[in-house]
């Protein structure tokens, strides 16, 4: 067992361990011993979050090879605590065709597990124990979308693929709901499907998706504290709304806004960015004709002198995007040190991969808000490859876009939806966790939603329109933040744009 593996033990528990407590565990800690012992004492304790004040006896500290600080309580409360569950930080290698086969395996065995839950699905069987079916026997196999396709007779037919081999799967007009369904299956999820067997296909009944249990918890806080969400700011950029950012900075500081925005304000207690914090340099052809500072450096400094504005007390959880000077490929690595170093100054702000999964306002008697950020670099592939979605906006329906991905659990689910790094061993793509807030950017639109009590949000931007973005037809609703009241979980917008300022906006529509 490692570090990770001591992670997903608690996971599984319903138990969050937090970054301080992985930190204090020596790599040759015998992990074994030190679950059983803090089993021990969870079976009698309420505890959500394992923390580095979580008090081990002396023996547990000598044996387990870790490092804790004594307390007084089995976890201390502290106001605006970040507690980051996934980030990722693995080095990068030369990648062979193995990596990719351990890639997708990875991301195989996740959502199987997922789905083997589901009662439909407990009786599975691997698609090589399908030829030993009789036609007319029942069946269910859960495998990866290895290729779609049309019969002449317009039916959809799938092939299902798993470590064992590939089947045909048929879907019949005649079921209009299942016809949907199964119009919206895109290449390389992972899926489950029950149904008759054929002369070696098998027939569809019902098709079935990793998605999000119908019975996750609305969490809600017992204090009135807020969460704000913003992205896309682009620093660097000719087109910056810089006084409307100031307007938000002030804002935030208390010094903007109607008494109500003000109490708002001194209530906000976390500040999450998604991605695209600077224009970046070179990211498309001709840009340096739409930049204000032609320096990667300078664009950088620019950034961490206005987020020194935003007072301490509020913590910053940032993550970077495809603009942002770091890989393309996902998962994007933290910020440079060499290029961003003044974010690392910064006491009050947490930087995280992209994707990122972050847990905030934990305390003994409240498990806290998971924060699943994604800054959405395969959103366009999927508004305009889904037929439901394209069908009702396209990329203009993001809000679309992240429930979709909720409900196949995977932020990309198609290879070519996005660049990526195969890790031989893990698909970090893969909802693990399950969200109680997504929050994303990337399509410079704001969208809210709420889709089996997970919060939906995409995040506005700063900038007007480009001409490289009216090519790619990306049309921006800047200057608007949306803020989450974490004790209601009540969505507000608010508008801090120019009148003056000309922009095109699209109507904004609710989640369906």
């Amino acid at each position: 067992m490692n570090k990770s593996d001591f992670v997903k033990y608690f996971l599984d528990r319903g138990v969050i361990v937090s970054q301080k407590l992985l930190d204090s565990i020596q790599n040759d800690c015998d992990f074994s011993e030190l679950c059983k012992r803090m089993e021990e004492r969870l079976e009698n304790e309420k505890i959500f979050i394992l923390d580095s004040n979580f008090v081990l006896s002396s023996e547990v500290e000598s044996n387990s090879g870790v490092q804790v600080v004594e307390s007084t309580g089995n976890f201390k409360d502290s106001l605006n605590n970040v507690n980051v569950l996934f980030s990722y930080d693995k080095e990068f290698k030369k990648k062979e065709v193995k990596d990719f086969v351990g890639y997708f395996r990875s991301r195989y065995n996740k959502l199987k597990n997922i789905l083997s839950s589901r009662q439909e699905l407990q009786e599975s069987i691997s698609i090589v124990r399908c030829s030993r079916k009789q036609p007319g026997d029942s069946v269910s196999i859960i495998g990866l979308v290895f290729n779609k396709s049309e019969t002449k007779n317009g039916n959809i037919r799938l092939s299902i693929e798993d470590t064992t081999g590939i089947i045909d799967i048929i879907i019949t007009k005649t079921n209009q709901e299942l016809y949907s369904a199964a119009r919206d299956v895109v290449h390389d999820e992972v899926v489950g499907v029950n149904g008759v067997m054929g002369n070696g296909i098998i027939f569809c009944r019902n098709i079935y998706f990793p998605d999000i249990p119908i019975t996750h918890e609305f969490k809600k806080l017992p204090d009135e504290v807020y969460a704000v969400f913003i992205s896309d700011i682009h620093f660097g950029i000719k087109n910056f709304l810089s006084s409307d950012f100031m307007k938000f900075v002030k804002w935030i500081r208390g010094e903007y806004g109607s008494e109500r925005q003000r109490e708002i304000a001194e209530k906000v207690g976390y500040l999450f960015v998604t991605g695209d914090v600077v224009e970046g340099i070179g990211i498309y052809p001709g840009q340096e004709e739409d930049l204000e500072i032609k320096d990667i450096y300078g664009q950088y400094k620019e950034a961490a002198r206005h987020f020194r504005m935003i007072p301490e007390r509020i913590k910053v959880i940032m993550c970077g995007g495809n603009h942002d000077a770091m890989r393309i490929s996902e998962p994007q690595p933290l910020f440079d040190r060499r290029i961003s170093g003044d974010f690392y100054e910064l006491k009050n702000m947490t930087i995280v991969s992209n994707p990122a999964v972050v847990n905030i306002h934990s305390s003994g008697d409240f498990p806290g808000f998971n924060v699943l950020m994604y800054h959405g670099f395969s959103f366009p592939f999927f508004g305009s490859t889904v037929p439901s979605i394209s069908e009702k906006g396209g990329i203009f329906r993001s809000d679309l876009i992240m429930k979709y991905l909720l409900q196949k659990r995977h932020l990309s689910p198609t290879h070519g939806s996005n660049l990526y790094v195969p890790d031989e061993s893990d698909d970090p793509m893969v909802i693990s966790v399950i969200p109680d807030i997504f929050v994303s950017g990337h399509i410079h639109q704001i969208a809210t939603g709420n889709y089996r009590n997970v919060t939906i949000i995409n995040s506005s931007c700063w900038v007007t329109q480009s001409e490289d973005q009216a090519r790619r037809g990306i049309v921006p609703h800047p200057s608007k933040i949306p803020i989450i009241n974490l004790k209601t979980r009540e969505i507000k917008i608010m508008n801090f744009l120019d009148d003056n300022v000309k922009v095109l906006v699209s109507e904004r529509r609710g989640l369906k």
